[in-house]
């Protein structure tokens, strides 16, 4: 198999495990264990221990050691002197009987220097920011910067993307008892109705009319450090209907295919997410109030609160 890989005469590759069309550059080293993917770029000055595992169409650039325990998805790219680590509280001699697992999955992107603390999970898709500091996992698709790195927002995706590829405006509902669809499988915003009176205003809505379900269950969420993730899952059969009666929110619904992001700035906005579309809500205001509105009574086993399995069913759903 080696070849039919390029291995630069400066590299010191013990591994046999090399998919076709991998190119290793200069100054290398990659150890026994070590199994690396098909059509991969492993750039200079590079450093794989054995426990590692890299997918195919993978680029690792300049000046990365990956440790024992890193796990790279297809297409993940690794910029260059990005630091990976694989033991918590490291002490000179100690050594852990066994490494903790990082995984970065399929398509995810890390920046220059950005360091990834061990047994975390980078998510499908997800951007890490130059320089950040991930001490916590990342969700599917987020773009996390800073240190400690924190979301700042969701990656760009066809249903909130022009043709050439910049943001779309989602369009808003101006008009009250109307429905505008958000390109997310079968998510849609409505505008209820909404009355300005000098006494103090007025939105109503009616359950299975405006709503469109009767409700079983409600809950509130309020009070949420601004930097904070809620939601992150999906609901097999339990439709759910947003309105943020106080302050604002964005709320991310993802239908396993594409992605669009919507803000919820008023009371007579609601957001409704049928089953099968994974929400996430974040970018809270200070005073925001998040009312939701179910059509089934609690059931923890309705939730999929992996993104993986969510994507599989869908596909599952869609064969």
């Amino acid at each position: 198999m080696l070849n039919e890989v390029q291995i630069h005469p400066t590299a010191e590759v013990l591994t046999e495990n090399i998919g076709s069309g991998t190119t290793i550059w200069q100054m290398v080293v990659v150890l026994k264990g070590a199994v690396i993917g098909k059509n991969v770029n492993i750039c200079a000055q590079c450093f794989i221990e054995d426990d590692v595992v890299i997918g195919d169409r993978v680029t690792v650039k300049s000046g990365v050691y990956l440790w024992d325990g890193v796990r790279l998805g297809d297409d993940v790219f690794v910029g260059p002197n990005v630091t990976f680590t694989n033991d918590k509280f490291p002490r000179s001699k100690q050594h852990l009987a066994e490494a903790l697992v990082t995984r970065v999955e399929a398509g995810a992107s890390i920046g220059g220097g950005a360091v990834v603390l061990p047994g975390l999970i980078v998510g499908r898709g997800a951007m890490v920011g130059a320089g950040a500091v991930v001490t916590k996992s990342v969700p599917p698709y987020a773009i996390v910067t800073g240190s400690p790195a924190r979301i700042m927002g969701y990656v760009e995706n066809t249903a909130s993307a022009k043709p050439d590829g910049r943001p779309r405006a989602l369009v808003v509902p101006a008009v009250a008892n109307s429905v505008e669809q958000v390109g997310v499988g079968d998510v849609a915003l409505h505008r209820m109705k909404f009355v300005q009176d000098m006494r103090g205003n007025l939105s109503v809505g009616e359950f299975e009319k405006d709503v469109p379900f009767p409700a079983k269950r409600y809950f509130l969420v309020f009070s949420v450090p601004s930097e904070k993730t809620r939601g992150e899952h999906a609901h097999r059969e339990c439709h759910q209907f947003l309105i943020c009666v106080k302050g604002s929110c964005a709320v991310v619904v993802d239908d396993g295919k594409s992605r669009c992001e919507v803000l919820l700035d008023s009371p007579d906005l609601g957001l409704h997410l049928p089953p099968m579309t994974w929400g996430i809500q974040y970018k809270y205001s200070a005073d925001a109030v998040l009312l939701v509105f179910t059509s089934h009574d609690y059931d923890a086993a309705d939730y999929i609160r992996s993104y993986a399995e969510f994507v599989a069913l869908v596909d599952e759903g869609a064969a």
